[in-house]
């Protein structure tokens, strides 16, 4: 019984890994349940025992990429910062492998179409996400979570800007470009600065 649940086990995090990357690489609605069964070395029938829908699968590999993308953030901030961060998301491998990389640049504008209930899984871990790099921000004093949303929001809309143009000039300007904007949003504003005291 225990082999049995463990090569049951096993079987679901294949599905799971094997979704999680054909989704960033191909799309949601362009990822049949064939080809994720046959890549992931299993026939067709063997999916419903795991998962009840292909929707399901799609909340699921949502959620764990969240995850997996949290944890990894987490580690470059503690490594290096917040500049380390952005610099390793606006790199060049990090465009040039949508399948191993952000699931919210790879499928923002199909998440948008999913059902109600994918798009509560993914806000849910999105927010889990934000407010665990607000923490690790140098406080200032502007709300962290804001700014967490700011620079997050401009590091997707540039990798997919990038993505869009890859393969000319202009795809790695806009990763530069991204890169400044992302880091100025960390700075703190003049109106956030103390005050000098001026001499009596």
């Amino acid at each position: 019984m225990r082999y049995e649940k463990g090569r049951r086990e096993a079987s679901r995090q294949r599905i799971m890994d094997v979704a999680t990357e054909r989704f960033r690489s191909d799309g949601i609605a362009a990822s049949g349940l064939a080809g994720i069964m046959g890549e992931a070395g299993l026939t067709n029938g063997a999916f419903y025992p795991h998962f009840p829908s292909k929707a399901a699968l799609v909340r699921e590999s949502l959620a764990a990429a969240l995850e997996v993308q949290t944890a990894q953030i987490q580690e470059l901030l503690a490594a290096g910062g917040a500049s380390l961060a952005i610099d390793t998301y606006l790199s060049a491998e990090h465009r040039d492998n949508p399948g191993k990389g952000c699931a919210s640049a790879a499928l923002l504008p199909e998440i948008a179409r999913e059902p109600i209930e994918t798009r509560q899984v993914y806000a849910e871990h999105l927010l889990k996400l934000v407010r665990q790099v607000a923490a690790e921000l140098t406080s200032d004093a502007r709300d962290p979570e804001a700014v967490a949303f700011g620079v997050f929001a401009t590091l997707i809309g540039t990798l997919e800007l990038s993505r869009a143009v890859n393969g000319t000039e202009l795809s790695d300007r806009i990763l530069e470009a991204g890169a400044v904007a992302a880091k100025a949003l960390l700075q703190p504003r003049d109106s956030d600065k103390p005050e000098e005291r001026k001499p009596s």
